[in-house]
């Protein structure tokens, strides 16, 4: 059975046995700072389980794409040397949200295998939590397996926990025996319990029916839920009698294309086909990763994908691939895979592009950093080292992209290994700083509101306008609760009824007044925990408010209206780079405030002045037409259907809100927005940069701060005028033509300085040291190409010897040796130089530099150098 009719088969098994079919969700895990990416068929609906949003469902099944390729679940290293690792999986799954529990659960499970797949039931055993007497009984009596095949693991097998605290639950596992054909003990047991290839997990059943407190007790909960997951891969294999995963139609149906094109057979040798494994299963992550819109860079989500790429791209050049070639062959698996996953055909385009930039750059990563590796090597190598230091692998692989394993190969040629154990230790130290900032922070919540979170919810109005009544549900100070606040506080308030509105979507959250009989509130920030509250950030400025108080809320207009110009104008613009730039922009983050808007979009090089015009020109247009702007409330469903734009990593419900400004502009979006484009005023781009490879960031003004940046680059220009009696036509040449005499004169200035730094006199000396000369010589103001310059003619005087120079630059000292004698080992000496003046230095046995910060000791350094030599 091929992986198509797989997926099919189990979708339609379980929707005719009642469960809601239920898409798979963005690899980008929907407002969940604790996962890089989506890496169970359950993480979309976490909240569901824990009771913190409720659907129209209460069982459901879904496919889901997943990746384990960085943080906690990270199985970049092994693919491609076993049998069941990948970067990229999918994830078949039924669930129950407090519908049908485990006899119900495993019997489904059950029949699927033995009736649905026609699985032989003497090929599985079944694994049950050891305290699971229920699950066991079950499976014995119920389903008809013999005791003999049910085995009872601990917690650490068969008892799933969401995390330290909270849902969690016995699981049962089944399990298939591929016999001889796969290594590992033929005691099924043993078989199990070493984890070997022999028997292996196909299902596991999570059955959810405990809660764990902080005190680690387990209490029962009230609606016991189900979450299983079934690996397609592992399925596909038992189904198609191929005991490795990669000898199914998934993997394949993409191998064999690319042997094809690469020039290579498989089953030759096992060299090639790890390669060709690697590649195939990259090339299935990259493809799904970048059509959910993570573009490769350092950090975060891109930096993963970023070494999914090369990994990639170093075992193509090490099955002789000289040229980039893996954007000519991710088609592959867009054909593969693109009728169950439409996005992929949607961002062909994208794909295959973002996949060419990275792959030159690489190239330009590796003419850069090998000779940076290189003058490092022969420096380690010259001081009888051992090891490349963890921290000089880390700055070659974070600052110049170089891959560790390619290091290592490298380091080899020099008699080096790398202290892997440094390396790991500050990778780890990077990635728990990546945890607690950047794209995977989460807004801090106060223990007290997860408790309370099912208890209480608010209201939100901020469509309906701007003022509001309701009642004050929490005050929050710091750590602690409070039920009254006074004048000058500091303060969070959550009202059960408020018109302001809360951070999200690029937008930032409203400010203005909650006035009570008692006192006033000065709303600084408003923002959204646990998707069900809104907090007011602020101030009490007036007497005091008290816990359960009615309120009046109101939101500062002004800023309001500022901030929905802005949010509106950013819909124009995006769709204006759709229309000018082309279809593979795509946002890549936002924001919005009163005073500007910045948007974050996919594209892979600067915008030209010419192409910034017309964007602006196309957004003025529809400025001009006051063309109405439109919020229609739908089905999600009928939402995409329409064409809008949606934005991965969102997490949208059954309705959502869509956003039309006439036929140019139609998004999925909750924020605020003017009633008609005219009310903008104007717009205005100001800056245009990029923020990693594939990533540019526009910041523009719209209505009064776009005039007022017109108004001040009108005085620029008449300050010029007056002042320098010149032309607006003229400006340009005019700077242009300074420039170039600029650059004259400092060049001038640089050649009178390497003249006079060749001049002999007490500055200067040669001395005979062991057969050979040392020149001697400080110099002031020469540094850069200059004293490099100047140390070549030096050292073609001498021909045969050693030059030791100083250079006074006023702030700093500059030293250089150069040589020609192979007992002289530059690197070396120069460093010993630099301790003189405070710094620190090295470099090539020939050649090296070093610099420090106390110049009135830049003659004994030069001593130090001429000292050394001789004492050597």
């Amino acid at each position: 059975m091929k992986s198509e009719t797989l997926r099919r088969r189990f979708v339609d098994y379980f929707q005719r046995h009642g469960h809601a079919v239920v898409p798979s969700s963005s690899l980008i895990p929907a407002n969940d700072p604790t996962l890089l990416f989506s890496n169970a068929g359950m993480n979309q609906f976490k909240d569901v389980f824990t009771g913190r949003e409720r659907r129209d469902y209460t069982t459901a099944v879904s496919v889901q794409k997943c990746v384990r390729a960085g943080g906690k679940h990270n199985d970049l290293d092994n693919v491609g040397y076993t049998a069941r690792h990948h970067t990229f999986f999918e994830m078949l799954g039924n669930f129950s949200f407090g519908d049908y529990f485990k006899d119900r659960a495993i019997e489904l499970a059950w029949r699927f295998l033995t009736d649905e797949l026609g699985v032989p039931a003497e090929k599985l055993y079944v694994t049950v939590y050891e305290k699971d007497d229920e699950a066991f009984d079950i499976w014995r009596d119920q389903v008809g397996v013999p005791e003999s095949r049910i085995f009872r693991f601990g917690d650490k097998d068969n008892f799933w926990a969401m995390g330290e605290t909270g849902p969690c639950g016995p699981c049962s596992e089944i399990f298939y025996d591929y016999g001889d054909r796969a290594p590992g003990p033929a005691d099924p047991y043993k078989a199990i319990e070493s984890g070997s290839d022999r028997l292996t997990e196909i299902w596991n059943l999570v059955f959810m029916q405990y809660n764990r407190r902080d005190d680690g007790e387990l209490e029962p909960l009230p609606n016991p839920s189900i979450d299983t997951g079934m690996g397609l891969e592992r399925m596909c294999s038992v189904l198609q009698d191929a005991a490795n995963n990669y000898d199914t139609d998934l993997f394949r149906d993409v191998m064999n294309p690319l042997a094809g094109y690469m020039g290579l057979e498989l089953g030759v040798d096992d060299r090639t086909d790890t390669a060709l494994r690697v590649i195939a299963d990259h090339l299935r992550a990259m493809a799904f990763l970048i059509a959910d819109g993570v573009a490769p860079s350092n950090e975060g989500r891109g930096y993963v994908l970023r070494r999914i790429m090369r990994r990639a791209m170093r075992y193509g050049k090490q099955a002789g691939q000289t040229e980039p070639f893996l954007h000519k062959v991710v088609g592959f698996v867009v054909d593969k895979m693109g009728g169950w996953y439409p996005e992929l055909v949607k961002e062909r385009a994208q794909i295959e592009l973002l996949v060419k930039v990275e792959e030159r750059q690489f190239d330009a990563t590796l003419s850069k950093g090998m000779p940076i590796l290189i003058k490092y090597l022969e420096q380690f190598a010259a001081e009888k080292r051992e090891k490349v230091p963890g921290q000089v692998a880390l700055f070659m692989y974070g600052t110049h992209g170089f891959p560790i394993d390619l290091m290592e190969d490298v380091a080899r040629d020099y008699g080096l290994g790398l202290d892997h154990a440094e390396y790991q230790r500050l990778m780890d130290e990077e990635a728990r700083a990546s945890q607690t900032g950047g794209d995977f922070s989460a807004k801090k919540v106060h223990p007290q509101l997860e408790a309370d979170a099912m208890r209480m919810a608010t209201v939100e109005t901020c469509h309906q306008g701007l003022k509001g009544e309701g009642s004050v549900l929490r005050i929050l100070c710091g750590d602690t609760v409070e039920s009254l606040v006074s004048e000058g506080l500091e303060a969070e308030l959550i009202l059960d009824v408020t018109p302001f509105y809360a951070e999200s979507g690029g937008q930032v959250g409203d400010q203005g007044l909650i006035r009570a009989e008692t006192g006033v509130f000065r709303v600084e920030d408003t923002v959204k925990v646990l998707d069900r509250l809104v907090i007011h950030r602020g101030r009490v400025i007036e007497g005091s408010i008290r816990e359960g108080q009615r309120v009046e809320a109101e939101v500062d207009g002004r800023l309001r209206r500022r901030t929905m110009k802005n949010h509106t104008a950013t819909h124009l613009l995006h769709q204006a780079l759709r229309q000018i730039l082309g279809l593979h922009v795509r946002q890549a983050g936002s924001l919005v405030d009163p005073d500007k808007l910045r948007f974050d979009f996919s594209h892979f090089s600067p915008l030209e002045p010419a192409a910034i015009a017309e964007i602006e020109n196309l957004v003025n247009d529809q400025i001009m037409a006051n063309t109405p702007v439109e919020t229609v409330e739908m089905p999600l469903a009928q939402a995409r259907q329409s064409g809008a734009i949606a934005f991965f990593g969102e997490k949208y419900g059954a309705e959502v809100r869509v956003v039309g400004v006439g036929d140019f502009s139609k998004e999925f979006c909750g924020g605020a927005h003017v009633a008609a484009t005219g009310e903008i005023g104007c717009f205005k781009i100001v800056a245009e940069r990029g923020l990693a490879a594939g990533v540019r960031r526009l910041t523009a003004l719209t209505g009064p701060e776009a005039l007022a940046r017109f108004r001040e680059s009108e005085r620029i220009f008449d300050e010029v005028r007056d002042r320098f009696s010149m032309g607006r036509d003229e400006l340009v040449d005019q700077l242009q033509r300074a420039q170039e005499e600029r650059k004259t004169l400092e060049q001038k200035v640089e050649e009178l300085k390497l003249r006079l730094a060749k001049g002999g006199g007490s500055e200067e000396r040669i001395e005979e040291v062991k057969g050979f000369q040392v020149i001697v010589k400080k110099v002031s103001d020469v540094d850069g190409g200059q004293i490099r310059q100047l140390a070549d003619e030096l050292l073609q005087r001498l021909k045969d010897g050693v030059v030791l120079l100083g250079s006074d630059l006023g702030d700093k000292a500059q030293l250089l040796v150069k040589t020609n004698r192979q007992e002289v080992h530059a690197g070396n000496l120069v460093r010993a130089m630099a301790a003189e003046v405070g710094g620190k230095g090295g470099g090539r046995p020939d050649m090296a530099m070093a610099g420090g910060k106390d110049v009135a000791k830049l003659e004994q350094a030069l001593e130090k150098g001429l000292d050394v030599i001789k004492n050597s």
